[in-house]
């Protein structure tokens, strides 16, 4: 090798020695790419956020609440409303199908009877606000809440040849132990609503979620027990859920009333007719009784086939045919659907006004109902969409329009409520809307009944879904009755809790579930 060629290559080598810049650079050359390393750090933190948030909401609100007033919500909304109210749900429509063997419109008739409990929920908010039993206004009523479900699922699972009258008894009983535990916490939540109004769409959220969440579980597990354990086998495990709301009753910590307090209750009667006044008052102003027939209304138009729907799933003929586990999926998709709902109200749509959010729920849901319809005709086998996968985008469509449109008008309800009666008027407001719900399910079965539409002749079942969805998009026409405001924004005047206060309605609550302690602004 020639001494230039020596010269040239000690020179590089002591230019790339004394450069540490250069020897970086080569170095990075030969490293991952700092793109791909940023890339993956922000899919790690958004990974983390998706796990974190939910927590760090939960905690604020335990913090700014309280955590047995959280741990309610879930028991009575996740286990009790949703799970629950989802497992007897699928159970009992193939218990009046395969054991009872009554035909879809009057079944309609029978689940419009045991729904009529959640129609009397202001006499029971009046109840536990009035009538303290032992001293204690709400313990008591958790317990006869538990005591009633257990029993009334208990007759329909050992009684085999129960009769059609006696087994709706007993599913007036279960539905009335649900309701009679829903009134109490729902109490607490118009409560803390007012109390801590820039938290009321997170109450409503958080109930939802819990609903919707136990409602998944439930109808996953539902189909899966009807097909081993039969319709009535199935519902002897209703009797478990009950059960903890007794818990519930016993463990849930109330102080015992003074005797000071004692005095005051003696005048029970009297007391009620303060409270049925002040609610007179209240829902005499235009900002209450507005919206309060808005939701009435939307509920009576929006007509339910339900049972029509599920006897054509399951029919071998004229119908898709789904089998039992599969339309227990089905109704499992449709509570995740509801989840999703819950997650786009509560992320991105909790700040908008009233009346514009409740106008573009509707009408999507009043759109969504079409999916109904083309189902039906068999219009998605034309198109190429087999039944499995086109039943999983029409109950995701319904469910998640449906919750959009359910969530600002419960968050609307809590707003309606005044300091005082809170407890019995918001009671007062789901009454009203459990009677809209009634007169859906009667309608539609009455709708049923006209169209002819039977266990095996579903003929004409496609009429009746094209009048339920007319009706849909006719509620959009009623919406100027939703105040234009938004869900952090005064709708009662105050001049209404001045009254209630003048009236004795204001009192202290004593259960743990109710916070005492004084709120920090969020």
């Amino acid at each position: 090798m020639s001494s230039k060629s020596t010269t040239t290559m000690t020179t590089q080598n002591q230019n790339t020695n004394s450069n540490p810049a250069m020897s970086t650079a080569q170095e990075e050359d030969h490293s991952p790419n700092p793109t791909k390393k940023t890339k993956n750090n922000t899919n790690k933190l958004i990974f983390s956020s998706i796990i974190t948030e939910p927590i760090e909401w939960l905690s604020m609100l335990t913090y700014q609440l309280n955590p047995s007033f959280i741990a309610g919500i879930f028991l009575v909304y996740g286990i009790g409303q949703g799970f629950s109210g989802s497992f007897f749900k699928l159970v009992s429509d193939y218990y009046w199908k395969d054991v009872q063997k009554i035909q879809p419109s009057t079944v309609q008739l029978y689940v419009g009877i045991y729904f009529i409990p959640w129609i009397l929920k202001p006499i029971w908010g009046i109840c536990t606000d009035a009538f303290p039993l032992f001293g204690y206004q709400r313990r008591p009523y958790f317990i006869v809440a538990g005591v009633i479900g257990t029993v009334s699922a208990s007759v329909v699972a050992v009684q085999g040849g129960l009769g059609a009258a006696a087994a709706l008894v007993c599913f007036v009983g279960v539905s009335a132990s649900l309701a009679i535990a829903d009134v109490t916490i729902d109490a607490c939540i118009a409560r803390n609503s007012i109390e801590v109004p820039c938290l009321a769409p997170d109450l409503q959220s958080l109930c939802g979620f819990c609903s919707a969440s136990g409602a998944l579980l439930g109808y996953l597990v539902s189909g899966f027990f009807v097909h081993h354990l039969g319709p009535q086998g199935s519902l002897g495990l209703m009797a478990i859920f009950p059960a903890l709301t007794i818990v519930l009753g016993f463990v849930i910590y109330e102080n015992r009333t003074s005797d000071l307090h004692n005095e005051k209750k003696q005048g029970a009667v009297e007391n009620v007719g303060m409270t049925i006044r002040s609610m007179y008052k209240t829902i005499m102003y235009p900002q209450a009784w507005k919206p309060s027939l808005y939701m009435f209304l939307s509920l009576a138009l929006n007509l339910t086939t339900h049972e029509g729907h599920f006897y054509w799933y399951t029919d071998s003929k004229a119908g898709p045919a789904f089998s039992q586990e599969f339309v227990g999926v089905i109704y499992a998709i449709g509570a995740v659907a509801s989840i999703i709902g819950v997650l786009i109200y509560h992320k991105y749509l909790k700040q908008y006004t009233f009346r514009n959010l409740v106008f573009y729920a509707q009408l999507l849901y009043a759109i969504s109902g079409v999916l109904d319809l083309i189902f039906i005709l068999r219009w998605n086998l034309i198109i190429g969409i087999p039944d499995y996968f086109f039943v999983v985008i029409e109950e995701t469509t319904v469910r998640i329009t449906g919750k959009l449109r359910w969530m600002p008008m419960m968050v609307l309800s809590t707003k309606l409520c005044p300091l005082g009666i809170e407890g019995t008027f918001f009671a007062l407001l789901m009454c009203i809307d459990s009677i809209g719900a009634l007169i859906s399910k009667w309608g539609g079965g009455l709708l049923l009944s006209v169209f002819h539409v039977t266990r095996t002749d579903f003929n004409n079942l496609w009429l009746a879904v094209l009048i339920r969805d007319m009706l849909r998009f006719v509620t959009l026409v009623l919406v100027f009755l939703v105040p234009n405001v938004g869900p952090y924004e005064e709708l009662i005047p105050s001049e209404v809790c001045e009254i209630n206060k003048s009236d004795g309605n204001v009192d202290e609550e004593t259960l743990e579930l109710v916070p005492v302690q004084a709120k920090t602004e969020v």
